[in-house]
């Protein structure tokens, strides 16, 4: 099982956004944590595209459990580190 292609097929399915990329997996006890981040509103110039960050929670099946999001942020200024 593809922790990483199931999560963003999923939240892709769910909202009906186009998925970015996966920027991160790990494992739980019970399955994988993915974030995805998605383009929420493509604009023009792309630059000023506004992306989201979606944590999606997946069991050990790849079977969505839940999602959340985590981020909202525009292309240009990129995501925030914390």
């Amino acid at each position: 099982m593809d922790a990483a292609k199931a999560g963003s097929r999923q939240i892709a399915e769910i909202t009906s956004k186009t998925p970015e990329g996966v920027t991160s997996v790990e494992p739980t006890e019970d399955g994988w944590l993915v974030e995805v981040e998605m383009l929420e509103d493509g604009r023009i110039p792309s630059a000023s595209d506004i992306l989201a960050s979606y944590e999606i929670e997946l069991d050990l099946d790849g079977s969505l459990v839940a999602y959340r999001r985590t981020q909202r942020y525009s292309r240009g200024r990129g995501k925030e580190v914390s």
